[in-house]
């Protein structure tokens, strides 16, 4: 997220101009609108690489795999952010008719860069705990292989364990699937 917020007055104001808004992004936290920075090359391959793993194993299953563009509705934080990549089962709970605002993730992933690490582990990750459907958030080095998985336990706790190497293999137990850091970081220098 951006710096320097500007304003909106409310979630659905915010909603109107977003989806009028074609050349930039941005998220919307408590009012405050964030200007969203752009991917690098890592990133889009990172990105790419855990939504083909991800869709693969998911093939024959309900739950769908989407990436980078769709919204995710934080109503209880009064808050709206697009994660780099969302896995929903069964039916995905829209926001309203136009299916680009979705509010019943399972699992989130983020991708970490300089300029969002900071937010992705702390402010971001407290406002995506409010989601009552979201088991699982993963957070990716780009830098190095290594991945942080937070997993929220039957009593609400999260419970954080990381794999680094390109050799490293885990389990997200939310939607049952096995990633790979080699395939994850697949053809990433």
């Amino acid at each position: 997220m951006a710096l320097n917020p500007q304003h909106r007055d409310n979630f659905e104001d915010w909603l109107t101009d977003e989806r009028e808004r074609l050349e930039e992004r941005t998220e919307y936290v408590a009012g405050e609108v964030f200007a969203m920075t752009g991917a690098t090359e890592p990133h889009n391959l990172i990105v790419t690489n855990i939504v083909r793993e991800l869709s693969t194993q998911m093939k024959g299953r309900p739950c769908r795999v989407y990436a980078n563009d769709l919204k995710v509705h934080i109503a209880p934080a009064d808050a709206c952010c697009y994660p780099d990549v969302l896995v929903i089962c069964d039916a995905p709970d829209f926001h309203d008719q136009r299916r680009d605002v979705v509010r019943n993730p399972i699992l989130i992933v983020e991708v970490l860069s300089k300029s969002t690490e900071a937010d992705d582990r702390g402010d971001k990750f407290a406002l995506y705990r409010h989601l009552p459907s979201l088991q699982a958030y993963l957070l990716v080095t780009q830098q190095r292989p290594q991945v942080e998985i937070y997993t929220r336990e039957t009593d609400g706790r999260w419970i954080m364990s990381d794999v680094h190497g390109r050799d490293a293999q885990f389990n997200i137990a939310a939607i049952d699937a096995n990633l790979s850091l080699a395939e994850i970081y697949d053809k990433v220098d």
